[in-house]
C-alpha cells in the first residue's frame, strides 16, 4: 500500500488530535446558531485532512496492536472516481471494522483524496458521534447528500443494514444482513457508479449481541411506557460487552479485543443504469441480490480460512 506523508511515529496522539478538534470547533464562534448549524451532516465542506491526519496515530495503534488487523483485496478499489463502497456493520456503536477500514483507505490513498460516509440521522443529533464525525467525513445518511458526494466524484460509504446490522444477534455474526434496504442499489443505479462490496471477519464478536427486543419495547412504549432511548435506530439489543457487563438497548460499547480480517471486494458494475433502471422493482431487486450474494460468499471464504486456521 501507498503511505502518503503518513509519519509512522506515535506520539502523544491524543493531545494533537484534541488541539485539531479545538481549532475545529472555536471556528463556531459565540453564535449558537451557528453551532446548531454545524455538525448536522448536511455540509460536504465539514472534511477537515488535517484532523483526519491527527486521527491516524490512534487508528494506528488499535490496527496494529489493539484487533492485529490483517487486511486483503485493496487492488480492487478504484485508485480514482467515484465509487460507492457498501459495508455489513458489525461491533456494535463501536464498529471496529469501520475505522479500521478508514485507516486503511487513508493511508492507502492519502488524505485529498474525497471520501465521505453516511451516518444516521440520529447519531448527528449526539455530539459524542457528531463532533468527531463531520471532520472525516460523516455526512447525514439521506439521499441528496448521498448524490452530492458522488456527484463530486467521490468514494461513498454506505452500510444499508444500519443498526439491525450492527446488533444484529452473535449467531449471525458471519451472516450478511442488509436489513433488505435497496435504497444503495437505486442510488448506484441513478448515480451511474460501481458498487465495491467490503466484508470483515471477528469484528463481530467485538461484542456478543444475546437478543434483540425492539418489538416488546415499542409495544411497552404503545401501552404508555416511557421510552428511554432513540427508538428511531429500529433496535433495542441485549448484549455482553465492556464496559457495562450487560448492555440493555443501544448504548455506546468498548470492543472486545478480538483479531479483525478485512477484505476489499471486487467491483460490481451492473448491465444497466440510469433513473429508469432504478426505478425498474425487478431489475432493483435483482442488483440487491447480486450484490448480498457476493458479499456473502466472500465471508464465508473469509470466515472457512481464519476459522480453520485458528482451529
Amino acid at each position: 500500500m501507498r503511505n502518503q506523508g503518513y509519519d509512522d511515529k506515535i506520539f502523544n496522539p491524543f493531545s494533537e488530535l484534541l488541539d485539531k478538534l479545538s481549532i475545529f470547533t472555536s471556528s463556531l464562534g459565540d453564535d449558537s446558531k451557528a453551532s446548531r448549524r454545524r455538525f448536522d451532516g448536511w455540509s460536504l465542506s465539514e472534511r477537515n485532512p488535517e484532523i483526519i491526519k491527527a486521527w491516524m496515530p490512534i487508528w494506528e495503534w488499535f490496527y496494529r496492536y489493539y484487533f492485529q488487523v490483517e487486511t486483503s483485496g485493496w487492488h480492487h478499489m478504484p485508485s480514482a472516481g467515484k465509487v460507492l463502497i457498501v459495508g455489513s456493520h458489525n461491533g456494535g456503536l463501536g464498529s471496529p471494522d469501520t475505522s479500521m477500514f478508514m485507516y486503511d483507505w487513508f493511508r492507502t490513498f492519502g488524505y485529498e483524496r474525497l471520501a465521505y460516509a453516511l451516518m444516521h440521522p440520529s447519531a448527528w443529533d449526539t455530539p459524542i458521534f457528531a463532533v468527531p464525525g463531520a471532520p472525516v467525513g460523516a455526512i447525514i445518511a439521506h439521499p441528496k447528500m448521498a448524490s452530492a458526494a458522488l456527484r463530486k466524484d467521490a468514494a461513498l460509504l454506505v452500510y444499508p443494514g444500519g443498526a439491525q446490522d450492527l446488533f444484529r444477534p452473535y449467531t449471525w455474526r458471519n451472516r450478511i444482513h442488509l436489513a433488505n434496504n435497496k435504497a444503495f442499489i437505486k442510488l448506484a443505479l441513478r448515480e451511474e457508479v460501481p458498487i465495491v462490496p467490503i466484508i470483515s471477519h471477528g469484528a463481530h464478536s467485538t461484542l456478543i449481541v444475546l437478543a434483540d427486543f425492539y418489538q416488546q419495547m415499542k409495544q411497552f412504549h404503545e401501552w404508555g411506557f416511557p421510552w428511554l432511548l432513540d427508538g428511531n435506530t429500529g433496535v433495542f439489543p441485549v448484549y455482553l460487552g465492556l464496559p457495562w457487563g450487560l448492555g440493555i438497548g443501544p448504548l455506546p460499547n468498548i470492543p472486545f479485543p478480538m483479531q479483525i480480517h478485512t477484505h476489499v471486494c471486487a467491483p460490481i458494475v451492473f448491465e444497466r443504469y440510469g433513473r429508469v433502471a432504478s426505478r425498474d422493482r425487478t431489475y432493483v431487486d435483482a442488483c440487491y441480490e447480486q450484490v448480498r450474494a457476493m458479499m456473502q460468499a466472500e465471508l464465508d471464504e473469509l470466515v472457512q480460512k481464519y476459522d480453520c486456521s485458528e482451529g
